[in-house]
């Protein structure tokens, strides 16, 4: 045995780290003894005080080191990946709004319209839909539409989608209270009358976004409240809210978002995923992550749990503004069309399309020709002229 002293040295943990370590249960010394309440350690408790001390050093909070620390080498390390993947996906959010701070404040109120530095890369039975909506955004109207379907295997569909003059949604339920989920997610966007006549600014967009992702997280939680494990239901949601000449992004989870402009389909939101974590590390080429083995882990998602503050901030969907363009189309898909559909096939098929309703019909029609393995939800949106 060592005294606290000497195993603070070995283990570059301070005493009084040590003792408070010690009182929350996350690394109980040896030995105390009974009558002066001395701390003594094995020198054996070193490594694990070391992982500590390096978990502490990155940041993570004390809750989770004390899970990450219980659990075995490779468990421990698939731990720390979707954590540091999670830091990393944050600070990517509060980049893109301290550029965009940059952008507005050095224009004096200009707004920010700088779509490519956001591209993340170019390149049926059981159905329903809405369709032929169009909404005035300044002298452009938007014309969409969207649809789901349930898809060769699945036998519930907990996919939703919605297209309308000021909404364009898909989000992807799953767990027990999943369909439930992803209806409620969308049904939250839905009353936003924020932005009437192109009223608002940029700024205050902004934060009219962040009200509307967390109504929106707001909504999942008590849609499965009734779950038998509501901690285990939840969903994606992807969307863009319309108003003035602006577009508004809220996105969470591994649904997708894409831009065809001048012939190139860019990808627009980047997927809170482990797998997307490796391909951002290098550990996973993108040509890899197609054929993945491994389960779709989502990092990030709106779910029926409550959670501690600083976890629930962590938690929170990306928001930011896109510029718009008359000529543009959007996409915004679940997993179950993007994972199984390759980018190129994508393109050819938005391309092709005469109009957003065409466009959804080939989408799914692509999805379920690839083996249709999970359920499928997208929406089309076009930016013309009014």
């Amino acid at each position: 045995m060592v005294t606290i002293g000497e195993f603070a040295r070995l283990s570059r943990l301070s005493a009084k780290a040590l003792r408070r370590y010690d009182e929350l249960g996350l690394l109980r010394p040896a030995l105390v003894d009974p009558v002066n309440g001395y701390r003594y350690y094995d020198p054996a408790q070193v490594e694990g005080a070391r992982l500590v001390a390096w978990l502490r050093r990155i940041g993570m909070p004390l809750n989770r080191i004390g899970r990450v620390v219980a659990l075995d080498a490779g468990a421990a390390a698939v731990e720390i990946r979707a954590y540091w993947a999670r830091v990393e996906a944050e600070t990517a959010a509060r980049r893109d709004l301290a550029m965009y701070l940059v952008d507005h404040l050095s224009a004096e109120g200009g707004t920010m319209s700088r779509m490519p530095d956001n591209a993340e890369n170019k390149g049926s039975s059981g159905s329903s839909g809405s369709a032929g909506s169009a909404g005035s955004v300044g002298a452009l109207a938007i014309r969409c539409a969207a649809l789901t379907d349930i898809g060769v295997v699945r036998t519930v569909n907990q996919d939703a989608a919605f297209a309308g003059p000021r909404l364009l949604a898909v989000a992807d339920g799953f767990g027990e209270g999943g369909a439930e989920a992803s209806a409620a997610a969308i049904e939250a966007l839905k009353p936003s009358t924020w932005g009437r006549d192109g009223a608002l600014s940029a700024a205050d967009l902004l934060n009219a976004l962040e009200d509307t992702a967390d109504s929106a997280a707001r909504a999942v939680r008590d849609a499965v409240a009734p779950c038998e494990a509501p901690d285990g239901s939840g969903t994606t949601l992807t969307a863009m809210l319309w108003t003035g000449s602006r577009l508004g992004l809220v996105h969470i989870g591994d649904s997708r978002a894409y831009l065809l402009r001048g012939g190139e389909l860019f990808r627009i939101t980047h997927d809170h995923s482990l797998v997307q974590s490796m391909i951002d590390d290098g550990s996973l080429s993108p040509e890899e992550a197609s054929s993945h083995p491994g389960p779709a882990l989502l990092l990030k998602a709106l779910v029926g749990e409550a959670r501690p503050a600083a976890v629930a901030v962590a938690c929170r969907p990306d928001v930011r503004l896109q510029e718009v363009l008359a000529g543009d189309r959007y996409l915004l898909c679940s997993d179950g069309l993007s994972a199984v559909v390759d980018t190129a096939d994508l393109r050819t098929a938005v391309v092709a399309a005469d109009d957003p309703e065409e466009a959804v019909r080939r989408l799914v029609g692509l999805a379920r020709e690839a083996g249709g393995p999970d359920n499928v939800a997208c929406a089309v949106a076009d930016v013309v002229v009014e």
